[in-house]
């Protein structure tokens, strides 16, 4: 099983890594966990499976992208 997590904008930075890959989650935030070794996750966090957005506790499958960014506004 593999599955590829990416941060974006200032999670990026507070990780301290764009993307990497872990070999099985069985949730989203589940990923954040091994991907981060169990670091607090900043408030509003969103979280997106392949592309979609979801849920921390949404189900993660083999082969699935999550990503997870900050709340984003516009103008």
């Amino acid at each position: 099983m593999s599955i590829q997590v990416k941060f974006f904008a200032s999670l990026r930075e507070q990780i301290g890594i764009s993307d990497t890959e872990i070999e099985s989650a069985a949730t989203a935030g589940h990923a954040w966990d091994m991907a981060t070794q169990n670091a607090a996750r900043p408030t509003n966090t969103l979280v997106a499976i392949n592309l979609e957005y979801a849920q921390f506790e949404d189900k993660i499958n083999d082969g699935d992208e999550v990503a997870f960014f900050p709340p984003v506004t516009g103008g």
